[in-house]
């Protein structure tokens, strides 16, 4: 299993806030609310990312691009590359605001700079064509279509996005492309639950204990094994919000034997108990049992 499939997971379009927009000049759009993805996507004219207060030179989104605004940040889209520009004519955008729930979507979340601009090729513009057209609909269910239509185009978007030369942060994205690390990191993500240790990693690899420590570190910033448990902790994270399991079963699909064991560790790692994780989980944020799990097998 590729690591960059189970990051993108965990981002799920539930409920988005989506529009349309037909706007005439002057217009200035800031993100707002709580999402921490804001998504924009000219059909027709143009649109400028630009810092509020100066620095760095302004990003013009055109047809066919989608913009996607990390937040917080100090972007805003705006109608002129600055205050005493000449405008561009009108312009029809779709936007969406899109929440990033779980450990799994935080961790990609993480690796995103605080603007996008991904050019979209014919999928995504035929998706943006299908978004447009559902727009103003209000059939029952059209929320859920609208949703995994939004999911489908920022897929779409940030492959092709981490796909360029030089867009996409170094660490494990690059790594992937490695003969000796990218078969190891594929093996962790396909099954976190087995009892890797170095040597069984390094023989998916088929080289020494020491060439895969060195190779890996080197490439992706830290140990195999402390990557390991990096990502077994992300998992099990979001499988005790997103479920009922219980935590001994939690631990199993985390790779430990015991949820004595696993407790100790997750404990280690995020502060707190597994039950208390949960606990505070549902009780702060809202997140509800039974849930799909975003990473999860």
């Amino acid at each position: 299993m590729d690591p960059f499939e189970d990051l993108l997971r965990g981002l799920r379009a539930d409920g988005a806030g989506f529009r349309r927009a037909e706007l005439s000049p002057p217009w200035t759009l800031r993100p707002g609310g709580a999402a921490a993805l804001t998504l924009y996507a000219p059909l027709r004219g143009e649109g400028w990312l630009r810092q509020e207060e100066g620095g760095g030179e302004p990003l013009r989104v055109v047809p066919g691009d989608l913009a996607i605004v990390r937040e917080p940040g100090p972007f805003v889209l705006a109608d002129r590359p600055s205050p005493g520009a000449d405008p561009a004519e009108g312009t029809v955008l779709l936007t969406a605001a899109y929440p990033v729930r779980g450990t799994v979507a935080r961790r990609l979340h993480g690796l995103l700079p605080p603007v996008v601009v991904a050019p979209g090729g014919d999928g995504c513009a035929s998706l943006l064509d299908v978004l447009e057209a559902q727009a103003g609909a209000c059939p029952p269910g059209q929320q859920v279509v609208r949703d995994r239509l939004l999911d489908w185009l920022l897929v779409c978007s940030l492959r092709g996005w981490f796909d360029r030369p030089g867009a996409a942060p170094s660490g494990w994205f690059h790594a992937l492309g490695d003969a000796t690390v990218g078969p190891v990191l594929r093996a962790m993500h396909a099954a976190p639950e087995r009892p890797w240790t170095l040597a069984t990693l390094a023989a998916q690899a088929r080289v020494s204990r020491t060439t895969l420590a060195e190779r890996f570190t080197r490439l992706v910033g830290e140990p195999p094994l402390t990557y390991l448990t990096d990502w077994r902790m992300t998992l099990a994270a979001d499988l005790l919000t997103g479920s009922t399991e219980k935590v001994g079963a939690v631990a199993r699909r985390a790779g430990y034997a015991d949820a004595f064991g696993f407790s100790a560790a997750f404990k280690r790692f995020h502060g707190v108990s597994p039950s208390a994780y949960r606990a505070n989980c549902w009780a702060e944020e809202g997140c509800s049992a039974g849930a799909e799990v975003g990473g999860s097998r």
